[in-house]
């Protein structure tokens, strides 16, 4: 009987106790959006407001133009097919049959109407207690006329993630000329002019980014960089003002 009582302790020996390092949350919020969207503007101000109100660095905000809406009369100077494309993964993900904007995709988990400011305040809150999984570090980061190169070091594990390294507008102001919001004067935040993907063989790295012409000498840049896994749900971000 000893023996067994014995046997039967020492079980939980045979179980890893080995503690998962967690960082800092962080919040990225994923707005689709388009300057020919007549439903865009009120969720683009309120994706700036919320960015303005962020004193502690944990909300990371985004705005991804799409491209679909550009046929009604406005081509969209920042929009992408690729942009779309993203959204459309997300929309597989999602189970969802449509795309729509605009959109907000929060850590890449869930999604709602970007212009929801009730629904908006209440994911801020919920996932402002997630701790990431990942965290990020960029160091010697060169601005010249034409590229950005940096260096990066993950903490966490790599396994089945990429680092999404994205170039971002701070704010742009255009006067519409048709379309759903002709005539109107639109301002647009934290828009994603390049987005980059790098699949992780290594925690360490170099990287180097092309300037698009979209960019003026006279623009707030920034860089995001942002870990995701094969779910498309995001485990760590930081970004970089230049």
């Amino acid at each position: 009987m000893k023996h067994i009582l014995l046997t039967l302790f020492m079980i939980p020996l045979l179980f890893s106790t080995e503690k998962v390092e967690t960082y800092p949350p962080v919040t990225v919020l994923e707005l689709f959006t388009s300057q020919g969207c007549s439903s865009c503007p009120p969720a683009d101000k309120l994706l700036t407001a919320i960015q303005d109100r962020d004193d502690k660095n944990s909300v990371i905000a985004l705005s991804y133009h799409v491209d679909y809406w550009n046929y009604i009369g406005w081509k969209d100077p920042f929009s992408k097919e690729s942009f779309s494309d993203k959204q459309r993964s997300y929309s597989r993900k999602f189970n969802s049959s449509t795309i729509y904007t605009p959109q907000v995709v929060v850590n890449g988990k869930e999604h709602f109407v970007g212009s929801n400011e009730v629904v908006m305040k209440n994911k801020l809150k919920a996932y402002a207690s997630i701790a990431s999984k990942n965290k990020i570090d960029v160091t010697s980061i060169v601005n010249s006329q034409d590229n950005i190169s940096f260096e990066y070091s993950i903490v966490g594990s790599i396994k089945n993630k990429v680092l999404r390294v994205a170039l971002v507008i701070e704010e742009r102001i255009t006067k519409i000329a048709r379309g759903e919001n002709r005539n109107r004067t639109l301002k647009n935040s934290n828009i994603v002019v390049l987005e980059d993907k790098l699949n992780l063989k290594s925690a360490t790295g170099t990287h180097q980014l092309t300037i698009p012409n979209l960019v003026n000498k006279t623009d707030k840049i920034k860089l995001v960089f942002i870990i995701q896994n094969t779910d498309l749900d995001i485990l760590g971000a930081s970004q970089v003002n230049l």
